[in-house]
């Protein structure tokens, strides 16, 4: 009997996106580990930020994000990091994606083990997130990152963060890692032509899950009884979203999370956030996926559209995404490649 080979995703988010070479430094260790294949380095200049995303065997993942964290920490120094994107630390996040023949349990024990080595062997804090969450509040990335790379001076004098591991103390040069386990995530984006970061940025409110702060009719916002703002749920579950303008491209875009695209879709956030531009007078000219992205949400944004708008089936995978593909307009602002942003097509060539 054959053993069905397991393999895992990885989808580490480091503090540089601009200086190419040490990105390429960091994400090259990875291509030195065998049993993982490096699938994208995607960097965006103005988030100052990397996606690098690979795949393999267990245990080489661990081993491939361990070497990472470890270059990360030689090549980026927090100290002088500034982007619009929210960070806490050189690696900011680290999770292990399960992708065929592997549990989400098992890749919370990788993401524990990869944790443990960067605590004892670097001298990094370490907080588990999602999948391998130490304590229920810790669960939710925006939680434990509250107050980014700034807040951890005074969050590590505190009793109650207590990192999962490495030192209980402020590391000025790397900040904390946060790593776990969780679905597969997709990163999209959806471009506005405005320079108004702030119309934009009230569009995401109206688009996440959490919503947007509700307000009294003399503009106040709503509090609690113990003084937290109240929220009017937004549309779409399994969303996260926020406003950045990109002063390098001199447009804005509605940085979006899809913790769960069987939920809540590229297509449902594209249409969702077309609506809400045209609430607003802005003008919505197309999309793109950070990172890698599951043929299967492609397919379903497919399905779609081929209902919506009444057109033919498509005869073949490929014939879907390229519906996909222009009814997003994912190729409106960088190239999308089916061969290099698809995983499975990307695992495979």
């Amino acid at each position: 009997m054959t053993t069905k080979q397991q393999i895992v995703e990885c989808v580490p988010n480091i503090s540089e996106g601009r200086d190419r070479k040490k990105i390429d430094r960091i994400a090259g260790v990875v291509t030195k580990v065998p049993g993982v294949k490096l699938l994208d380095v995607d960097p965006n200049g103005d988030y100052n930020r990397c996606v690098i995303t690979y795949a393999g065997e267990p245990e080489a993942c661990v081993e491939a994000t361990f070497r990472l964290t470890a270059a990360a920490a030689e090549e980026i120094d927090m100290t002088t990091h500034k982007g619009e994107h929210p960070r806490s630390g050189a690696v900011d996040v680290a999770p292990f994606v399960p992708v065929s023949n592997i549990t989400m349990a098992e890749c919370a024990e990788l993401s524990r083990r990869y944790g443990k080595r960067v605590g004892d062997e670097l001298g990094i804090p370490v907080f588990l997130y999602e999948a391998a969450a130490s304590r229920p509040e810790r669960k939710n990335l925006a939680f434990v990152r509250k107050g980014e790379y700034e807040a951890l001076p005074e969050k590590m004098t505190l009793s109650e963060w207590k990192p999962d591991f490495g030192p209980h103390k402020f590391i000025p040069r790397f900040g904390c890692v946060i790593t776990g386990a969780r679905f597969f995530l997709v990163a999209y984006n959806v471009n506005v032509r405005t320079h108004n970061v702030a119309a934009v940025h009230e569009m995401a409110l109206h688009i996440r899950q959490m919503g947007w702060p509700l307000t009294h009719a003399d503009g106040t916002e709503v509090m609690t009884d113990l003084g937290k703002k109240v929220f009017h749920p937004g549309p779409l579950q399994n969303c996260k979203a926020m406003g950045v303008y990109l002063e390098q491209e001199k447009f804005c875009q509605v940085s979006i999370n899809l913790t769960n695209y069987l939920i809540s879709g590229p297509h449902i956030a594209f249409e969702q956030s077309l609506y809400e531009a045209k609430q607003r007078g802005l003008e919505v000219f197309g999309s793109e996926v950070v990172g890698l992205i599951p043929l299967e949400a492609l397919l379903l944004a497919a399905e779609y559209y081929v209902w919506r708008d009444k057109l033919p089936r498509p005869a073949s995978a490929l014939n879907a995404v390229r519906i996909t593909e222009e009814k997003l307009a994912l190729s409106s602002f960088n190239s999308f490649d089916p061969q290099k942003k698809i995983i499975e097509y990307a695992i495979a060539s």
